[in-house]
């Protein structure tokens, strides 16, 4: 059984300024099976953020069902970790006790706190930086704080919002490595936003092509790379033009067709 199913998804908003409706998705299906890393990728506004709203209990469906487990979801739970596009630390806190914030909302001890946030700290890469604060660490340092925070959950699926976005190349292909190495410790299932098609190549197990607004499902990609995975490769560059040509807008594709017929 899949432990993500999205069947027959779609979501309108309201404009009331304009007295319409906006469909920002419409008739998206897909499953996400278990310790999968699905990308879902496409143009700026097609709706990608806004199914991974979906998945984690913030946003509902105008129609269709989205669910975890085998259950609908009605609202956030602790069976999904969020990582944001930014990290959404608190700033008066150091690393460990923002890691370990959720079980102080519980009420768990300070001791044990520290115990089990030691665990994901070191998952991470954070270990010796327990005790400095979001202002004293770059912005990467600063995800891998919220990643550490969402796997603490112990959730069974891991959602993260472009989560590297505002980093350096460097630093970017640099957490790419780190986190395909906490995926694969930690054994959680991953749907990841990116408009960046070498981001999405370079993480995903699977790809989804969305189409821009209404977002749909152009094609789930199923990635058959070795890792790490060479973004100079043949295979992968195959892959890329692939995408390309699925992201290119259907009106460009019959141009482009219409002009090669003419010259013909």
């Amino acid at each position: 059984m899949a432990v993500i199913s999205i069947d027959r998804v779609s979501r309108l908003f309201d404009d009331a300024q304009r007295g319409n409706s906006v469909i920002a998705l419409d008739e998206v299906s897909i499953e996400v099976a278990r310790n999968d890393f699905l990308c879902l990728l496409g143009p700026s506004g097609c709706g990608k953020s806004t199914l991974l709203n979906m998945i984690a209990g913030f946003d509902h469906p105008s129609k269709g069902v989205v669910s975890v487990g085998g259950r609908a979801i009605a609202k956030p739970g602790a069976d999904r970790g969020v990582v944001f596009q930014q990290a959404n630390l608190m700033p008066w806190l150091p690393v460990w006790e923002n890691v370990a914030f959720h079980l102080q909302m519980t009420g768990v001890k300070k001791a044990e706190r520290r115990e089990r946030a030691q665990r994901f700290i070191e998952m991470v890469g954070l270990r010796g930086f327990e005790n400095h604060f979001p202002s004293e660490l770059s912005g990467g340092m600063n995800q891998r704080v919220g990643i550490a925070r969402a796997l603490l959950m112990n959730p069974a699926v891991i959602l993260m919002d472009e989560p590297f976005g505002a980093l350096d190349e460097q630093t970017k292909m640099d957490m790419h490595g780190e986190l395909v190495r906490i995926w694969r410790e930690s054994g959680s299932t991953i749907v990841f936003v990116t408009h960046g098609i070498d981001e999405a190549l370079s993480l995903g197990t699977h790809v989804a092509v969305m189409s821009a607004r209404p977002g749909r499902i152009r094609e789930l990609m199923a990635i058959d790379l070795d890792r790490p995975r060479d973004p100079t490769s043949r295979q992968f560059n195959d892959y890329k033009r692939h995408v390309l040509h699925l992201l290119r807008p259907e009106d460009a594709k019959e141009r482009m067709g219409a002009v090669k017929l003419k010259a013909a």
